[in-house]
């Protein structure tokens, strides 16, 4: 068993954090497909935030959050 590296631990948190993201909107998808356009946006505003949060560990990750 091999000891874990930063780079490797990052990649699999921005990969999870992208499955996530995509995963929100497709719901966003299915909701708003059902007529269910309140719950399609609130959906759809989780997918933006597993965004951001991709760029907050990017920039946490490269040294550039302050």
């Amino acid at each position: 068993m091999s000891v874990p590296t930063e780079g490797e631990t990052y990649a699999k948190l921005l990969e999870y954090l992208i499955k996530c993201e995509e995963q929100s909107a497709i719901m966003a998808h299915l909701n708003n497909a059902n007529d269910q356009r309140n719950r399609a946006i609130q959906w759809l505003g989780i997918s933006e935030m597993f965004k951001k949060m991709q760029i907050k560990v990017t920039h946490l990750a490269t040294g550039r959050l302050s």
